[in-house]
């Protein structure tokens, strides 16, 4: 028997579900109300200030969680564009998402928003609120596969930046963009380890850094104040050199939010600030792993550019996204939780 959706107000919000390296994904497949603005990153205010209240209840519980991920597919102002896209998650709206562009690759070429799939790769093009990514999605026998995409121009905003940060004292950090800004900093100056710690540890520690940058260090991107805003700050196990053997991170971004993959976003800044370092050179492929769930993602520096007054990469990273589920939610109007709620 069929299920039928019960009696509700308002439209339903259809999704898509999936995940890249353990990280959840949901795609908006129809339900939101027209997103206005000439482009993307006017679309990402608009939905900022008028339409949060959807971001809430798909994100939060009851029918998400914390550490929800979402991806609102819009129309893109870029001719080549095949669509464009707004990420969201518990705090609010990012400006690029590594992890779901390697599942909006496969995502849009299942659902046909490419025209005709080409073997052994399909090139899709993704306008993020950072600018266009372009993504290659491995494409055998009407099946999708791994996912590679070629980022915005990546660059080290600064290194050896000292912080005050609570609890821990004056702290070496350093920060680079990869879509949106992170800060980097060994987790063992805080007597952790990326894969073994706890979690709450990590995340503690990771946001007290992240709270000390945004006080303390005033960024800037050469394009858009839009992009201007440290999005989170990620650990790592200080194995910066070169190396064929993988390396780990965790990432902890938006609000105390952990990222269960690699961090797309987050590898094509860590490759940036390692090649800006001489640690690596074009083309050398590194391995970079979560902490949290061992999943990987590749990176490498294959083209170097200019950002303005940086010295910049286009960094290509790769990875596997999989399918979870499709889902359609409702709102009752005598829930008085329908709106979602966080417990923290």
């Amino acid at each position: 028997m069929e299920l039928q959706l019960p009696p509700h107000e308002g439209e339903q919000l259809s999704v898509v579900d999936m995940h890249t390296g353990g990280e959840p994904l949901r795609i908006i497949h129809s339900g939101y109300p027209e997103v206005k603005g000439d482009s993307v990153l006017s679309k990402r205010r608009y939905v900022r200030e008028h339409l949060d209240h959807l971001r809430r209840v798909l994100m939060y519980e009851p029918r998400g969680h914390y550490d929800m991920y979402g991806a609102l597919i819009v129309d893109s102002e870029v001719p080549e564009a095949d669509l464009g896209v707004l990420f969201m998650h518990n705090e609010g709206y990012s400006t690029m998402c590594g992890h779901a562009v390697i599942a909006l690759g496969r995502f849009a070429v299942d659902y046909k928003l490419v025209k005709e799939p080409q073997s052994p790769e399909t090139q899709v093009n993704i306008h993020c609120p950072c600018g266009l990514v372009k993504a290659f999605v491995e494409y055998s026998d009407g099946k999708t596969g791994g996912v590679r995409f070629l980022s915005v121009p990546a660059f080290a905003f600064a290194t050896d930046v000292t912080v005050t940060v609570e609890r821990f004292g004056e702290v070496t950090v350093d920060i680079s963009y990869g879509g949106a800004f992170y800060a980097f900093v060994d987790a063992q100056k805080f007597g952790l380890n990326v894969t073994k710690s706890r979690t709450r540890d990590l995340v503690d520690a990771a946001t007290a850094v992240t709270n000390a940058v945004k006080c303390q260090v005033k960024l800037h991107h050469p394009t858009s104040d839009d992009l201007a805003f440290l999005y989170g700050t990620i650990l790592t196990d200080g194995k910066d050199n070169y190396s064929s053997d993988p390396t780990a991170n965790i990432c902890v971004f938006a609000e105390a939010q952990v990222d269960r993959s690699p961090t797309g976003s987050g590898v094509t800044a860590r490759v940036a600030l390692q090649y800006h370092k001489g640690l690596i050179q074009l083309n050398q492929t590194r391995t970079f792993q979560s902490g949290a769930t061992e999943s990987q993602f590749t990176g490498k520096a294959v083209e170097e550019t200019k950002c303005g007054d940086f010295k910049a990469v286009v960094v290509e990273v790769a990875g596997r996204a999989f399918y979870t589920g499709v889902s359609r939610f409702v709102q009752e109007p005598d829930d008085k939780l329908t709106h979602g709620f966080l417990l923290k």
